[in-house]
C-alpha cells in the first residue's frame, strides 16, 4: 500500500511496529501503545533516563579516588547505579508524568496517563514504592560503606523532595525554564557524581561546588527536551526557553551553555596540572560543536532525537574524563 507516494512493504511495517515497541520499553516519544501493564509501568520510568544518572555514579566512583577494581566494589558501584537509575530516576519519571498528565494530553497523548492505558492509582503507588526502595537501598549504600553520617541516604531524600518541587505544584519549578532546567541538570550530574563519589571517598566542598558548576552543562541538555513540547508549553502558560525566547534563540543558549562549561572544567583541568586530561577533554568538545551544527542548530524541533544521539555521547565521556582527572589529582 502507499501512503503520500510512498510504498510501505510488509517487512516495512514490520520494522516500524519493533521499533514503537523498543520506544515503549526505552520510555521514548513515538512508543507503541501497548497493553501489558509491566512494560507500560517501564515505560512511565522511562528507561532511556537512567543512563546518566548511571553514568554520572561512575564519574564520581572515579573523582573519589578511592575505587580499585575488586569484586566489592564493582557489587558497591552496580547497586549505587541500580540506586540512581532504575529506582531513583524512575521514581522522578513516574512522579512527572503524573503531574504532567494535562500537557502530555496536548503533546504527546499516546503516554500511558492521558491514553489512559494505567489508572492513576496505579501509578502514585508506583512512585510510592519506587521511592521507598530507592532510599532503603541507599541507606544500604550507607551501611555497606561504613558511613557514620547517612550521606548517602540524604543524597536520596534530597534528590527526590527536588524531584517532588520540580515536578509538582505550587512549586512547579519546570515551569520557569532556568530553574527547572537547572534543577534537572543537577539532578543527572551532580546528585549521582556525589552519591558514587561518597560510597568510596569522602564528599567534600570542592567536588559539591565543581559538580554544581559542571550541571550549568546540564542545564543545556535539558532545554533539548523542551523542543518537543512547545506548544503545550506555550498553551498551558509553562517558561520553557523556547517559549520565553523562541525557538532558535533558545537553542543558542541551549549549546552555548553545554560548550562552554565544558572548555570552563578543561581550563580547570589544566590549572590544576592535569594538562593530558584537559586535552582530552578540549578534543571531545570539537565533535559536539560539529554535530551541534549539522542537526540542533538547524531545524532543533525536528532533528533533537538525533542531536542527542550523536553530540551527546562525547558530552558524557568528557564527565568520566573529568572524574579521572580529580581522582588522580586526589591521590597525588
Amino acid at each position: 500500500m502507499s501512503d503520500s507516494g510512498k510504498d510501505y512493504t510488509v517487512v516495512d511495517i514490520q520494522r516500524e511496529d519493533k521499533g514503537a515497541k523498543a520506544r515503549q520499553l526505552l520510555g521514548m516519544k513515538g512508543a507503541a501503545k501497548g497493553k501489558n501493564i509491566w512494560l507500560i509501568r517501564l515505560q512511565l520510568m522511562k528507561p532511556i533516563t537512567w543512563i546518566p544518572l548511571m553514568w554520572g555514579v561512575i564519574c564520581g566512583a572515579a573523582s573519589s579516588g578511592g575505587f580499585v577494581w575488586s569484586v566489592e566494589d564493582v557489587l558497591k558501584s552496580l547497586t549505587c547505579m541500580f540506586m540512581s537509575g532504575p529506582l531513583m530516576a524512575g521514581y522522578t519519571q513516574t512522579l512527572n508524568d503524573y503531574y504532567d498528565r494535562e500537557i502530555d494530553a496536548i503533546n504527546e497523548p499516546y503516554r500511558p496517563i492521558p491514553s489512559g492505558a494505567i489508572s492513576e492509582g496505579q501509578v502514585i503507588t508506583q512512585i510510592v514504592v519506587l521511592l521507598l526502595a530507592g532510599i532503603a537501598t541507599a541507606y544500604g549504600l550507607d551501611r555497606w560503606a561504613g558511613h557514620e553520617f547517612p550521606t548517602i541516604t540524604c543524597l536520596a531524600i534530597g534528590g527526590a523532595f527536588l524531584s517532588y518541587i520540580y515536578s509538582a505544584p505550587p512549586l512547579k519549578l519546570k515551569q520557569n525554564g532556568w530553574l527547572g532546567n537547572y534543577a534537572l541538570g543537577a539532578s543527572y550530574i551532580a546528585l549521582p557524581w556525589w552519591a558514587g563519589h561518597a560510597l568510596f571517598g569522602q564528599l567534600n566542598w570542592k567536588i559539591v561546588i565543581l559538580t554544581l558548576i559542571y550541571s550549568l552543562a546540564g542545564l543545556g541538555i535539558a532545554v533539548v527536551n523542551d523542543f518537543k513540547s512547545v506548544e503545550g508549553d506555550r498553551k498551558l502558560g509553562l517558561k520553557s526557553l523556547p517559549v520565553m525566547f523562541g525557538v532558535t534563540t533558545a537553542a543558542w543558549i541551549c549549546v552555548f551553555m553545554i560548550d562552554f562549561f565544558q572548555i570552563a572544567m578543561g581550563g580547570y583541568l589544566i590549572y590544576i596540572g592535569e594538562k593530558l586530561y584537559a586535552t582530552i577533554l578540549l578534543l571531545l568538545v570539537i565533535p559536539q560543536i560539529t554535530f551541534q551544527d549539522m542537526y540542533f542548530l538547524r531545524d532543533p524541533l525536528k532533528n533533537d532525537v538525533k542531536y542527542q544521539a550523536s553530540a551527546q555521547p562525547f558530552l558524557v565521556l568528557g564527565m568520566l574524563v573529568v572524574g579521572l582527572a580529580l581522582g588522580h589529582s586526589a591521590s597525588m
